[in-house]
């Protein structure tokens, strides 16, 4: 079997990597793919979000399957175009995805089926959205409508900083086409977790719950990032809480695309804030999580490869899913700057250090003729894996302290919450 991942991060690195470990053998291929994914899969020189040349290649060359790794294709309408064509494809239709193209959509959506979310409005004009904050007070959340790589969501602890973040999106364009419309909601409180789904119709199979660390610096500071690490499971998200979200949250959500003429294929991700009142969506994303992915799919024991073709054939609830009792944690290895401008080109050491407890998962980088070098934000995911979260930490911290390049930043807490619960 011939399978094409379209994508060229951590993420996609981590889809590669567990797909190499099916016992059926699949003949990979990654577009664009990364010096990472090179280990698993031939690459293939077309960008993520040139639909007709991906399908062309598709076509050409007999793939089974072709998985699509990040949101801008989703939106781009790629998995439109390649069911136009025959072409089997895992991943929602445009209509679908605008769940997290769309944060105004995506509200509308929980609103018309009753989903617990923060309290919101949107706004295309910047005067009256500067008025509703004033209205509202500090602190709040101010939020870009479109995809904006995971930074378009800042929180606003004072009305100044509210009323800086509303200039910066919609009059500074800082997001671009994607601060067109803003959505502003009230702040929660609470611990943040993630539940991803794999979804085929009305059929919804959960994975195992991670956390992710959005701000960019130990004990949660500094700016929101695309996320600086993760960990799972989250003993804070018990079975019975996993089931209230399935049934209050996932679920009307799915029923609700359905019956509205936009069936849900894919892998639907929901971010939550676990407040007081019970937990409430942050937002959806149309595709895995990067890096949820990195400590999720190695907890998966089933053959990834029959779950991506159990949610495109439609067999899902045919499907058995099983998962390990292990845990995984993920260290997101940054550039110098990052989430701000960062540098690129620094020479990676130790790439090939890693061992049975860990996986060295390629992000933001590149080869030349110095060796691989550091070409995004996100440079490296390094996941250790163990018995419990503990052991899990400390594999993957061991593993980081074997890579280093020059100018490198992570966070050294991650998991801490889990470990030392906070309140």
């Amino acid at each position: 079997m011939k399978v094409l991942v379209v994508g060229a991060g951590g993420r996609e690195h981590a889809i590669l990597w567990k797909l190499a470990q099916s016992p059926q053998q699949p003949k990979l291929y990654c577009a664009p793919g990364n010096p990472g994914t090179e280990t698993w899969a031939t690459s293939v020189a077309i960008g993520t979000e040139d639909v007709a040349a991906l399908a062309d290649f598709a076509e050409r060359e007999g793939i089974d399957l072709t998985i699509i790794g990040p949101e801008a294709p989703l939106l781009a309408g790629i998995v439109d175009e390649f069911e136009a064509r025959g072409l089997r494809v895992f991943g929602p239709r445009r209509a679908a995805a605008l769940i997290e193209g769309s944060k105004a959509f995506a509200k509308a959506v929980m609103e018309r089926r009753g989903v617990p979310t923060a309290k919101y409005r949107d706004f295309t004009d910047a005067d009256a959205a500067r008025a509703y904050v004033r209205e509202q007070g500090a602190p709040i959340v101010i939020k870009a409508d479109g995809l904006a790589a995971g930074k378009g969501v800042i929180v606003a602890m004072t009305l100044e900083e509210a009323e800086s973040a509303l200039d910066t999106i919609m009059r500074e364009n800082a997001f671009g086409d994607a601060g067109h419309k803003v959505v502003v909601e009230e702040f929660l409180t609470g611990q943040e977790a993630t539940v991803m789904a794999f979804v085929s119709g009305e059929t919804v199979r959960l994975m195992v719950p991670a956390q992710d660390h959005k701000p960019a610096y130990d004990g949660d500071k500094g700016p929101n990032t695309g996320g600086m690490g993760t960990y799972a499971p989250v003993p804070v998200v018990t079975p019975e809480l996993l089931e209230e979200v399935e049934r209050t949250i996932i679920r009307p959500v799915v029923d609700g695309l359905a019956s509205e003429g936009t069936p849900y294929k894919g892998v639907l991700y929901t971010g939550l804030m676990l407040t007081a009142q019970g937990p409430k969506v942050i937002e959806f994303n149309a595709r895995f999580g990067d890096p949820e992915t990195q400590v999720v799919l190695p907890l998966l024991e089933s053959d990834l490869l029959d779950v991506f073709a159990s949610v495109v054939d439609g067999t899902l609830h045919l499907q058995e899913i099983s998962w390990s009792e292990k845990a995984a944690v993920c260290v997101i290895l940054a550039a110098e700057g990052y989430p701000a401008s960062y540098r690129k080109g620094d020479v990676i050491s130790g790439l090939e250090s890693g061992d049975e407890n860990s996986v060295i998962f390629h992000a933001g980088t590149k080869r030349t003729e110095s060796g691989i070098v550091t070409n995004g934000g996100r440079v490296l995911g390094i996941s250790g894996f163990g018995a419990d979260l503990r052991s899990a930490q400390q594999n993957a911290y061991e593993a980081v302290n074997r890579v280093s390049f020059a100018g490198a930043h992570y966070r050294r807490d991650i998991a801490d919450k889990a470990l030392q619960p906070q309140g």
